[in-house]
């Protein structure tokens, strides 16, 4: 992948700042490039949070990623995402784009301790901060688009009918560049105290992984259309 813009990053980690920084846990986290990528392509799903009427607002919704860019999907009805949006043809604001906090979580397993108090999880996720900016660009809207279908389901972004002007018109993606970033992942058994380890309580992982299911075609779906390999592959 490679961002729109043609930004190539000149080093192999986010520098961190004191919004990436943990209050806790700080050896978890990890500002290795490689890692968030890794971390942001095995998903889809994030939250996108930001400030609507003074208040806190957080929403799940789709992204995908382009090299140093997330784009994040809505509607045009959308409020954060015309919050987000350039000023109007003809004016002079500038475009102040929207504050935003977007975070994706990988759930890898459940830790069980012999203390209430030590029971966790395995995970890993991904924070960002930065502006989000609504993309207008015509060429830039079809790259996400298709980025959004691919990093889903890859290579269904080619396997199905671009976006017509009419939905085009009615799709609203916003992008956020990958600039203060941070990782956080933990692994490995329970912490439990010295003191409870005679205790007679079970205590281990219960791995968690996410599963994908035998495809179901469309009840409208002509038989002789089998499922493309990307699809099956899953």
């Amino acid at each position: 992948m490679s961002a729109t813009d043609g930004h190539v990053p000149t080093d192999d980690r986010y520098a961190p700042t004191d919004r990436t920084v943990p209050t806790r846990s700080r050896k978890r986290a990890s500002y290795d490039r490689a890692v968030v990528h890794a971390i942001l392509d095995e998903g889809y799903v994030c939250h996108l949070g930001f400030v609507r009427d003074g208040a806190p607002v957080v929403l799940p919704t789709l992204y995908g990623r382009i090299g140093e860019r997330l784009y994040v999907h809505g509607s045009t009805g959308s409020r954060p995402l015309r919050m987000a949006a350039a000023p109007k043809p003809g004016t002079v604001a500038e475009d102040p784009g929207l504050p935003v906090c977007l975070t994706v979580t990988h759930v890898d397993g459940l830790v069980l301790a012999r203390s209430a108090f030590h029971h966790s999880l395995n995970y890993r996720s991904v924070v960002v901060h930065g502006t989000a900016h609504q993309v207008t660009d015509p060429e830039e809207l079809r790259a996400a688009l298709d980025a959004l279908v691919d990093q889903v389901v890859p290579g269904r972004a080619a396997d199905a009918r671009p976006a017509d002007a009419k939905e085009l018109a009615a799709t609203a993606v916003v992008r956020l560049d990958l600039e203060e970033v941070s990782a956080k992942i933990r692994t490995g058994g329970p912490n439990d105290d010295p003191a409870d380890l005679a205790l007679p309580h079970w205590a281990g992982v219960v791995p968690v992984a996410p599963r994908t299911g035998a495809p179901v075609p469309s009840a409208d779906l002509d038989p002789s259309i089998a499922p493309p390999a990307y699809l099956t592959a899953l």
